[in-house]
């Protein structure tokens, strides 16, 4: 059964197809509310909500991007609607990799040698929150600034922005632990 059959079904309320259409995404959302929310069981329940309102809202989804896309940005939203109502912090992240993303020529996201992952992760959960969930779409989930602005809400202008200024406090923050001022 091809992919728009399946969604073509679930807009009629076919609880298999709903359920097929479930596994299929099930772990891949899970993995990104885990990225941003706490708890594991947390990160289970955005999933199942964000699965209800994507249900729920089917009729909205126009293929205009792929299912598994517009269901991650539903996901994203609840995680931090999630965090918002919590105050939590961001969860560690457990499988960052570290890479050179290139916005352009003045600006590249490099680290200096010895900076290691647990430094990344430690010091994007030290980002103010504005901060903290503009450089994580950006570097960790690789959206660019129109999405970011859908996703959060802010105009481009702002999530450039927020990132720019993410960043530099990114590097500030680890350049002060790689001088050992901090522990």
């Amino acid at each position: 059964m091809f992919q728009a059959d399946i969604i073509e079904k679930c807009k009629q309320n076919d609880r298999q197809a709903q359920l097929k259409l479930y596994n299929q995404y099930c772990n891949g959302m899970f993995c990104v509310a885990k990225r941003f929310v706490h708890d594991t069981m947390e990160a289970e329940d955005v999933v199942q909500e964000a699965f209800i309102k994507a249900f729920s809202k089917l009729e909205q989804f126009k293929a205009e991007v792929t299912f598994g896309a517009w269901l991650k940005r539903i996901v994203i939203n609840k995680s931090i609607d999630l965090l918002k109502s919590k105050k939590q912090r961001m969860l560690e992240l457990e499988e960052v990799h570290l890479k050179v993303v290139d916005t352009d020529e003045k600006d590249e996201w490099l680290v200096e040698d010895g900076i290691t992952v647990e430094d990344v992760k430690t010091a994007i959960k030290e980002l103010p929150e504005k901060y903290r969930y503009v450089v994580m779409l950006y570097l960790i989930e690789g959206y660019d600034h129109q999405e970011i602005s859908e996703i959060l809400d802010i105009s481009q202008v702002a999530s450039r922005t927020q990132l720019s200024r993410g960043k530099v406090k990114l590097q500030s923050i680890l350049k002060t632990e790689q001088n050992g001022t901090r522990s």
